[in-house]
């Protein structure tokens, strides 16, 4: 008995453990690399622009910036 509840406790901890991680990775996807091969919006996986950059170098993929990003914020006049 006391196993399983040791078990179920772990379970609930690590689910909740990632519940509260999933905002952070938000921020790891601003750039994206595009291309013919890459599609739209393609491999949004880099923090900075520097990063996507320097896997795109030597290829015929290119830099943007996420749509999920770019139009997530209201716009302010």
């Amino acid at each position: 008995m006391r196993r399983t509840i040791l078990t179920l406790a772990s379970f609930a901890t690590l689910i909740a453990a990632s519940l509260s991680a999933a905002p952070a990775q938000a921020a790891n996807d601003r750039y994206c690399l595009q291309g013919r091969s890459w599609g739209y919006p393609g491999n949004c996986q880099f923090a900075s622009y520097q990063q996507c950059a320097a896997t795109a170098s030597g290829t015929s993929a290119y830099c943007g910036i996420n749509p999920r990003y770019a139009y997530s914020q209201p716009y302010s006049y």
